[in-house]
């Protein structure tokens, strides 16, 4: 990994400092939200650009192929034909992203406006909103935002996320991004979130996933 780090010295801070080095790698514009996309699951190509809305396929391409020369990406070959995906090292990321997403929470009280949105972005929102939120017994809800129903799980270990699959929560909530993390934030109430969107199946989990 060591020479892989040094042959993007070109663009590095030449700094002996942890971070600067890691800013090496992802510091570059769409390398961070690349990661986010693949965060949740390897992604072709084709998939991975209409994820990304304003990035150019020359610069994705290139963003790539960067990150793979890093041991950040991976190329693996899925039923889908090539698919790209996030290493071992390279999902580490999770965490810091957490992080850097709940510092930005603060930012999204203006409202959506006029900025593009993708329901799978949520994945990693709702975790990063909720770390060191913890449930005994479990619980888990559904969130169908923009026909993308995410999974939320809170337990003793705390919550993750994950996209709709068989094992279907029974309370889904339907509403709209704002609404969705206005509740999962604090700044909304289940009864207010409820009003804003559609319940479907029993109000308990979300009282005690929320109160």
């Amino acid at each position: 990994m060591v020479e892989k780090v040094n042959a993007l010295s070109r663009r590095s801070y030449g700094q002996f400092c942890g971070l600067a080095r890691a800013l090496d790698i992802v510091g570059d514009r769409w390398n961070l939200l690349i990661v986010r996309e693949l965060l949740p699951g390897p992604l072709r190509y084709g998939e991975l650009k209409a994820s990304l809305p304003g990035v150019a396929s020359n610069l994705l391409a290139e963003r790539l192929r960067t990150l793979e020369e890093a041991g950040v990406v991976e190329r693996v070959l899925g039923d889908a034909g090539v698919l790209y995906g996030l290493t071992r090292w390279g999902a580490e990321l999770q965490e810091p992203m957490e992080a850097l997403g709940r510092w930005g929470v603060p930012l999204l009280a203006a409202g959506r406006g006029d900025d593009e949105f993708r329901p799978r972005w949520l994945t990693l929102a709702l975790p990063a909103i909720l770390r060191g939120r913890t449930a005994t017994p479990p619980v888990e809800v559904g969130f169908e935002v923009e026909g993308l129903l995410i999974i939320l799980r809170i337990d003793a270990d705390g919550s993750t996320t994950r996209v709709g699959d068989d094992h279907l929560p029974e309370t889904v909530l339907a509403a709209d991004a704002e609404t969705v993390v206005g509740l999962v934030a604090g700044a909304l109430t289940v009864d207010q979130a409820i009003d804003a969107g559609e319940l479907r199946g029993e109000v308990d989990a979300l009282r005690r996933a929320f109160a």
